[in-house]
């Protein structure tokens, strides 16, 4: 392997902008992987970039680290995510990110108004009386949380 190819922890951690933590919870996860170099330090090879830059890309989807092991386990010997598989992986998460929209456009459209948390304190709220029929529902903000919308 040559130098350009040994990378050491905080190459990784300045070139991909997360920190030397990260990268060991990641490593840790079973989401990146290193290998030790005569001095036992870790090192890693470049394309640890691209499967930790389709880890921040997916998060900021609103994917789950446990969702993307999920997906990452799908790739043939554990290897980095090609444009191919990340185009698969991202159409399998599609479904999630509708929904995960359509539930902050519902938000956005209803922050100054009941959301159907059970508090009992606005006067506009339609929970406003001693019966509290919502709470058949559920607890939490059920009036928001509707129509399948994820937590």
């Amino acid at each position: 392997m040559t130098t350009r190819d040994n990378w050491s922890v905080g190459r990784v951690a300045e070139r991909s902008g997360v920190k030397v933590s990260t990268l060991h919870f990641y490593e840790q996860r079973g989401l990146i992987s290193s290998h030790r170099n005569p001095g036992n330090q870790r090192r890693y090879t470049p394309d640890v970039l691209r499967r930790i830059s389709v880890i921040k890309a997916a998060q900021k989807l609103g994917i789950t680290l446990s969702e993307i092991e999920q997906a990452f386990s799908t790739l043939p010997d554990n290897r980095t995510p090609t444009q191919k598989d990340w185009e698969r992986l991202s159409a399998g998460w599609q479904e999630k990110l509708d929904q995960r929209i359509r539930y902050l456009e519902r938000l956005r459209d209803h922050m100054t108004g009941c959301i159907g948390c059970g508090c009992l304190s606005m006067k506009s709220c339609p929970l406003y009386n001693a019966g509290d029929e919502l709470a058949s529902e559920g607890a939490g903000p059920v009036i928001l949380d509707r129509n399948g919308v994820p937590d």
